[in-house]
């Protein structure tokens, strides 16, 4: 049996945004086109980041403060936390989705197959995956989604 690769299964039409487009018109078109995320593209067709209804919820969330110990007359901040406040403080005073989204995208080629494309979403935490060409132009995209459908026809 042949296995099914990320171009028998990506969305080829796929929703994206500009780094430069503001924060308020990412919400507006992930609501209008009832997706939960999109590439972000450069004027090349580049993927450069992704951003997510999660990166938009952070906007309007309360920043977590790091966690710290006071000892000896200082204060010991837990690095993990640091880390987070960071991340959370940049996206709540983000305008643009330049600001908000994340820069280090996981990526897979046409010929990637669905047990890659599972591996890939399950050991990096993600749910959407961009398919990208050897210059890294955008292609299409795999959801899990798309993933438990290809799944399906194979049990």
């Amino acid at each position: 049996m042949k296995s099914i690769s990320a171009a028998d299964i990506m969305t080829r039409d796929v929703v994206t945004a500009t780094a430069d487009l503001p924060v308020k018109e990412l919400a507006d078109l992930l609501a209008k086109k009832s997706v939960s995320g999109a590439p972000v593209v450069d004027a090349a067709g580049k993927v450069i980041g992704m951003v997510s209804e999660s990166d938009l919820i952070v906007v309007d969330a309360r920043i977590h403060y790091p966690t710290y110990v006071h000892l000896l007359d200082g204060f010991i901040y837990w690095p993990a936390s640091v880390a987070r406040f960071n991340e959370e403080f940049k996206k709540a005073l983000g305008s643009t989705v330049g600001d908000i989204m994340s820069d280090e995208v996981t990526t897979a080629g046409e010929d990637a197959t669905v047990e890659d494309l599972a591996t890939l979403m399950t050991d990096n935490e993600i749910s959407r995956i961009p398919i990208v060409s050897a210059e890294h132009k955008l292609l299409g995209l795999v959801t899990k989604h798309d993933l438990v459908k290809a799944i399906s026809k194979t049990l």
